[in-house]
């Protein structure tokens, strides 16, 4: 068995890694990492976990924990992974972050993003970026995977054969995408509140959410996105609009594109995020309208699966040799 360490093991990223990961043949939970729950048997945290994992114990990270472990996952808050990259590299172990720490590849644009300097901008080029639709020949066999973020995931997915194609104008590009509450964390907060979220539907981080950096590197144009809330607990629903450069077919590409793709269904219907609860699949549709010329393709996965720790399964199978889809199924919990 591949002994597996998880960072970030009492959130709700961490709980979707080993929930997926007691079903993998090969990669084995060894060590639980958590700040706040430290000492806490990961029945408590976790109860949904309890008789999977009997006598699991969240530990406080430290170096010495890393002896003997195969893999790292992190499923840590933004910034803790900069710390870190550098202690687990240098131990070759390979490291799958789904931090935003290492996906934009240079510091500027780091900066830029995240209005602070990078602390370890040396590391930044030993990281792919963790789409294994966009980048599978790059993960096979590499020890530092980026994973990208759950809106990207979903932007990047519905958007890049279209654009690639040069079916639509990729300086023309739109997101509106909605998202569960689970996106958010397990940290309580008052926007992510059962009173606040509960019968509304909101925008937020306008202009300025940090993943349009990653779809733009990926698309190679002009995003304008908009994320928004939902009064659920998981999953995204991302509608992308761009101007085409003629009458087309986008979904006659995006089942092209994708019709060797073991996650990936393309659909007539558009899709709807219970189809994909709990699951590592892509569920995708697009249309051309004649009226406005403009190209729409929606995409849903479940934020926490494709959109996180599913998909970090994926890229550590690709990074180990092992069988991709190992762990991972495409079939939704419904209703």
């Amino acid at each position: 068995m591949i002994r597996t360490a998880i960072l970030g093991a009492s959130g709700y990223v961490g709980g979707e890694l080993l929930r997926l990961l007691a079903a993998h043949p090969q990669l084995l939970p060894a060590k639980l990492c958590g700040g706040s729950n430290a000492g806490q048997g990961l029945g408590i945290v976790h109860p949904h976990l309890a008789a999977c994992y009997p006598n699991a114990v969240i530990e406080r990270f430290d170096e010495s924990l890393l002896e003997g472990i195969d893999l790292v996952f992190a499923a840590m808050p933004h910034g803790h992974s900069q710390t870190l990259a550098g202690t687990i590299l240098d131990k070759a172990i390979p490291f799958v972050d789904l931090g935003a720490d290492f996906r934009l590849g240079d510091a500027s644009t780091y900066e830029r993003w995240y209005g602070h300097a990078h602390q370890s901008p040396e590391l930044l080029g030993e990281f792919v970026y963790g789409i294994p639709e966009l980048n599978r020949e790059a993960i096979r066999g590499v020890k530092a995977v980026a994973a990208a973020g759950c809106y990207a995931t979903a932007a990047i997915l519905a958007l890049k054969p279209l654009v690639d194609a040069g079916l639509i104008e990729a300086e023309s590009l739109i997101v509106d995408a909605a998202s569960g509450v689970s996106g958010a964390g397990r940290e309580a907060k008052e926007m992510t509140g059962f009173s606040t979220v509960d019968g509304s539907f909101s925008a937020y981080g306008l202009l300025s959410h940090r993943h349009t950096a990653e779809m733009e590197i990926a698309l190679g144009g002009t995003v304008l996105f908009t994320p928004h809330l939902v009064p659920m607990t998981r999953g995204i629903l991302a509608t992308c609009y761009g101007t085409a450069r003629a009458a087309c077919d986008p979904l006659q590409e995006l089942q092209a594109a994708y019709d060797a793709e073991p996650f990936v269904h393309v659909t007539g219907q558009p899709p709807a995020t219970k189809w994909v609860s709990g699951s590592n699949g892509v569920q995708l549709t697009a249309r051309y309208d004649e009226r406005t010329c403009r190209i729409v393709a929606l995409c849903a996965i479940d934020n926490l699966g494709k959109g996180a720790a599913g998909q970090m399964i994926q890229c550590a199978n690709l990074m180990l040799g092992l069988e991709e889809t190992a762990g991972l199924t495409t079939i939704g919990v419904y209703p």
